[in-house]
């Protein structure tokens, strides 16, 4: 849950259909630390007010947070204001019309799943099943990654000539449920590989942070 109430999630959503802000609030997303107005300004080739701009309405919305601090190695007389940072607030945000909640209903299942993954039927019953809808996700001769990019994985070139997968979208019940979820997934990206023609043994795991823990290996 993100703490914040249905219609805060819902306006907080609408405030990025705009491009630019919602630029910024993925910049600061990705940036790992604060990030102040200039960085960001620059980062993005926007101006400096615009930037302020559109950082001020996702703090006013919900979306980051603000701090003041000044820059390391300055304090005291005359070293000048605290500079105004940015963080993100949350880890994601969703919202439904009329309001759900399927995350408590992925806890319930993947628990459930959890306790009888000892058994060779459950675990069977599950990565053919996951590997069933990666094939119908994949089906009609797609490209392989525009049906990952279109599942949320957000698919990029990595420095080996294959590709990681930055987001998963799974990410809330992986961290509770890994042995579940993470063994779903390699299942269903395999099931994408066969429909879209690709080999599934490309689909490889991918134990680094802030990543999907599957990427896809190069094409031999």
């Amino acid at each position: 849950m993100t703490g914040l109430s249905w219609r805060e999630r819902l306006t907080a959503l609408s405030s990025l259909g705009d491009d630019g802000r919602r630029r910024l609030y993925e910049y600061v997303c990705a940036a790992g630390t604060a990030t102040g107005r200039d960085e960001a300004a620059a980062a993005l080739g926007m101006p400096r007010s615009t930037a302020s701009f559109h950082l001020d309405r996702l703090v006013r919305d919900g979306l980051l947070g603000a701090e003041f601090r000044k820059p390391a190695g300055k304090g005291g007389p005359g070293s000048g204001r605290p500079a105004k940072l940015y963080v993100p607030l949350f880890a994601e945000i969703g919202v439904s019309v009329p309001e759900r909640n399927y995350d408590l209903a992925g806890v319930v299942l993947a628990s459930a799943v959890s306790a009888a993954m000892d058994g060779r039927v459950a675990r069977e019953a599950l990565l053919g099943t996951a590997r069933a809808k990666g094939t119908e996700a994949g089906a009609g001769g797609r490209d392989f990654l525009d049906v990952l990019a279109g599942q949320g994985y957000r698919p990029e070139v990595d420095d080996d000539g294959g590709h990681a997968l930055l987001n998963c979208p799974f990410h809330r019940l992986s961290r509770s449920h890994p042995e579940v979820v993470c063994a779903m997934n390699g299942a269903f990206l395999a099931g994408v590989a066969d429909a879209c023609g690709v080999d599934a043994a490309r689909v490889a795991g991918d134990d680094r942070p802030g990543h999907c823990c599957a990427r896809i290996l190069p094409a031999d």
